[in-house]
Parts: structure tokens; C-alpha cells; sequence
């Protein structure tokens, strides 16, 4: 008798063909869902492997335009960087995910919903805690936290040893000695061979970036124009190719980024569940993209607004890395970022070049730029006088700080 019907987050690989077949021998109907969010996937495969292996029915969504909208948009809009570098193209991909296998999971009438995530990773956060969000009473079934399977599946060899008894196909080619993970927005490499933070990332790991020494002898310059801090176009200025869809922006952006080996980070990071690990990305599109809206939102926003909306931008890096999109203090926080976000339009001029994004100008209907009152040579609005009042402010607290210095550094030391 079946112990119920699971929704299985599929990915056409060993571990989680092997989870396919394991669910099954413990007496559950599984349905596998598979998500096309702009990796390189050969989706007709995967459904015929997953029917093969005894899955009840096979889900297969593409979401990248939704992928594009509201999640990459949002975090545009919010200059969304974790930890001063990385533009969490991992993190960002999750709450996509597991929001359509939460959908259904409750359209199939499935009381459970299983992942392949490791017990050492982020990603299991993400998924759980977006499962439970927006399915409270759902189950969830995460086999690599269950002593029956970790303790059975101890490394690669075994899960093989179980894919050959059992007629799971496994890959004809030799599997690469790091973990990749890839999608629309950009491709992360971790574990294997990159666990050893001093050893170099191999020459021929990366996939989506040239190597900048090998990228062309002259930028490509892009005009992206921006309402409501998100982008509407990007026209190129010497061939004419303009795209205007999200999906073709952001896959436009990819590419130029890409030819020009743009967005490759190499870091160490603190994961949420406490150990730092190291990981290596290249996100070219979001790299432009980080550069252009933040011209533009400088060249529009009030200062004090921007202060603000900054931190804000920091909160809502720590709430996307850790898996809390569908918190309410997270809904709160986009909320005000897309309220700091009205004014942000404009167009960005830039060049793309051996790896680096070039801001070669601005304009916008909306600008807080005032050429005349910051011209060297016109007077304009501005009374020079009124920069006295700033100085001998500044001037009395800075005084007084030293003198108490001073004083201390010259008290006897006992």
C-alpha cells in the first residue's frame, strides 16, 4: 500500500534518479518535476529516463521569463550582493524553483515534496523553508538528512554500485571533480577538487565567460535604459540589435557579458548553516546589469533615500542567501525597495572589455543632476558661504576629539 504521493525536485542526474528509485522501494508514488530555468538540459532525456525509472507522472515547467521577472528584476532593483561580491544567482534560483513544485504538489494533491540538496548546503534551507511558506502542512522528505540513506550512500561509488543494480542509466562520461550548478542568471562551481582554497580554478572549469585574455580586441558599448529601476531595453550602439522582453535582455546581456568575460568571482563565503565554503561563479549579465543600475539610481535617487535603500539592499542579500524570499519581513523589504525604486529611469551608456563594464554616460527625465549649480565656472543657485556652516560644524567636533586624544596620549602610563 503507498505511503502517499511525493513531488520530487528532478534533475535528470545520478543522485536524484537514485532518490527517484529509493522513494519508490519505500512505498511512496513519486511524481519528479523538473524546472527549466536556463540551464543546459536536454529536457526530452530527462522525461523519458524519469518515466523509465517508474515516475507517475513528469512535470517539466519553464520558468525563465517568470525567473527574469520576479526574481532576478527584484534583485536589480535592489543591487542584491551578498558579502560585497556575490550576486546570488544560486540563491535567487530557489524561491523560483520550489514555488512551482509547491504549486503542484497541492494541484496533484501530494502530501510530500523531496530535493536532492546535501545536508552541508544552503539549498536545502531555500527549498524547506519556501515548501513550508507556501504549503505549511506539506511533509518533506530531504534523504540526505536520513541516517538509512546517508549511511547507505556514502560517496559517488555507491550511488553507481545502486544505479547499475537497479537499471538507472549513469553518465557515459566521467563526471567533473567539482559540483556545478547552473541557470539563467549565472553557473557555480564548489566541492571536489575547488575545496582546497589555494588551489587555482582549472583553466577549462568555466562555461558561460571567456577567459578576458582571450576575449576581443574591442568593447561592444550597450545603451540599457531602466524604469523603476528595472531595465526596458538594451540597444548595441554599433550594430543596431536592440531587445526589449525580459528574457531577451537578460539573455543578451549573457552573451555580451560572456564574449567579454565578464562576472567571474573566485571567494570564500559563510554559508547559513555555519561553515564557510569556497565557491567560484560567473554571472555576466547580472555583473552589467549590478553596474548599470547602480549609474542610474545614483544619478536619480536622493541621497537620504539612497542611504537608506542601501542597507535595505543588504537586508534583503542575507534574507535571499538564507532562504527567507517568502518571509513576510522579506515581502516587507521588497515592498520598500520597489517604493525607493519610482523615480530610478533613465539610460545607461556603457562598454564591455576584457572582463570589466565600463559607465560611459547617463541621462534621465528624472535626474537630481544640476549641471549649472555644479559648474566651476557659472555661479548658479548655490552661495559658496553656505559651505561655512557645514565646515565649522565639522570643524568643533573634530577639535575636540583630538584635544581629548592628545590629552590621554600625554597622561602618565602607570
Amino acid at each position: 500500500m503507498s505511503k502517499g504521493t511525493v513531488v520530487l525536485a528532478y534533475s535528470g542526474g545520478l543522485d536524484t534518479s537514485c532518490i527517484l528509485v529509493w522513494l519508490k522501494e519505500e512505498g511512496y508514488d513519486v511524481i519528479t518535476y523538473l524546472a527549466d530555468i536556463g540551464q543546459e538540459e536536454d529536457f526530452v532525456a530527462a522525461r523519458k529516463k524519469a518515466e523509465s525509472l517508474g515516475a507517475t507522472k513528469v512535470f517539466i515547467e519553464d520558468l525563465r521569463a517568470e525567473f527574469v521577472e520576479e526574481f532576478i528584476w527584484p534583485s536589480v532593483q535592489a543591487s542584491a550582493i551578498y558579502e560585497d561580491r556575490y550576486l546570488l544567482g544560486t540563491s535567487v534560483a530557489r524561491p523560483c524553483i520550489a514555488r512551482r513544485q509547491v504549486q503542484i504538489a497541492r494541484r496533484e494533491g501530494a502530501q510530500y515534496v523531496s530535493h536532492g540538496a546535501t545536508g552541508k548546503g544552503n539549498d536545502q534551507i531555500r527549498f524547506e523553508l519556501t515548501c513550508y511558506a507556501l504549503y505549511p502542512e506539506v511533509k518533506i522528505i530531504a534523504p540526505w538528512r536520513i541516517p538509512e540513506f546517508y549511511n547507505r550512500f556514502r560517496g559517488r561509488k555507491d550511488l553507481m554500485e545502486y544505479a547499475e543494480k537497479h537499471g538507472i542509466p549513469v553518465p557515459v562520461t566521467p563526471k567533473a571533480p567539482w559540483s556545478m550548478d547552473a541557470n539563467l542568471m549565472h553557473i557555480s562551481y564548489e566541492s571536489g577538487i575547488l575545496e582546497n582554497p589555494k588551489s587555482h580554478a582549472p583553466s577549462d572549469l568555466y562555461l558561460m565567460t571567456k577567459n578576458p585574455e582571450d576575449a576581443p580586441n574591442s568593447p561592444d558599448m550597450l545603451e540599457i535604459h531602466f524604469k523603476r529601476g528595472v531595465p526596458t531595453q538594451v540597444t548595441h550602439l554599433k550594430d543596431g540589435t536592440s531587445k526589449s522582453t525580459p528574457l531577451e535582455i537578460f539573455s543578451y546581456l549573457n552573451q555580451i557579458g560572456g564574449k567579454h568575460g565578464v562576472g567571474r568571482i573566485d571567494i570564500v563565503e559563510n554559508r547559513f548553516i555555519g561553515m564557510k565554503s569556497r565557491g567560484i561563479y560567473e554571472t555576466p549579465g547580472g555583473t552589467i546589469l549590478y553596474q548599470a543600475h547602480l549609474d542610474v539610481e545614483a544619478f536619480t535617487m536622493d541621497r537620504e533615500v539612497r542611504r537608506i535603500k542601501q542597507s535595505l539592499g543588504i537586508k534583503f542579500s542575507e534574507m535571499l542567501y538564507n532562504g527567507f524570499w517568502f518571509s513576510p519581513e522579506c515581502e516587507f523589504v521588497r515592498y520598500c525597495i520597489a517604493k525607493s525604486q519610482e523615480s530610478v529611469e533613465g539610460r545607461v551608456q556603457l562598454s564591455v572589455f576584457k572582463g570589466q563594464v565600463y559607465i560611459l554616460g547617463r541621462e534621465s527625465p528624472k535626474s537630481l543632476y544640476n549641471e549649472e549649480l555644479v559648474s566651476m565656472d557659472v555661479q548658479g543657485d548655490y552661495d559658496p558661504c553656505d559651505a561655512s556652516g557645514f565646515i565649522k560644524i565639522n570643524a568643533v567636533r573634530l577639535r575636540e576629539h583630538h584635544r581629548l586624544q592628545g590629552a590621554a596620549d600625554s597622561k602618565p602610563q602607570d
